[in-house]
């Protein structure tokens, strides 16, 4: 199975999390960008970060793409996530702003 094209700029920012660069999985979002983490909402950099260092970058999460739908302005991706955290297909889907993202949704896959 061949895995799906990426668009950018969520292409570079999932190599970005797989890596578990955390500077960089920040900059991707805008200044007052959101986390919707299943309902849970994190907005602004210091509270992204504050999810992320437990249960995102600080979980080393790895996403496996298994399917990609982009449309303008919003990019679907759903694949296996694995992590110190929580594990299972999960449906993230990102809302742009120009190359940044405005918010970052997370549901079952």
């Amino acid at each position: 199975m061949s895995t799906p094209t990426i668009p950018e700029p969520i292409a570079s920012f999932i190599a970005r999390v797989n890596e578990h660069n955390e500077q960089a999985f920040l900059d991707a979002f805008t200044a007052t960008g959101k986390v919707d983490d299943w309902g849970r909402i994190f907005t602004g950099r210091d509270a992204i970060k504050r999810w992320s260092d437990a249960e995102f970058i600080g979980a080393h999460g790895v996403l496996s793409v298994e399917q990609v739908i982009a449309d303008h302005e919003q990019i679907t991706v759903v694949g296996d996530w694995r992590s110190t955290h929580a594990n299972g297909r999960s449906r993230f889907t990102f809302d742009l702003a120009g190359d940044k993202i405005s918010v970052m949704t997370i549901r079952e896959g």
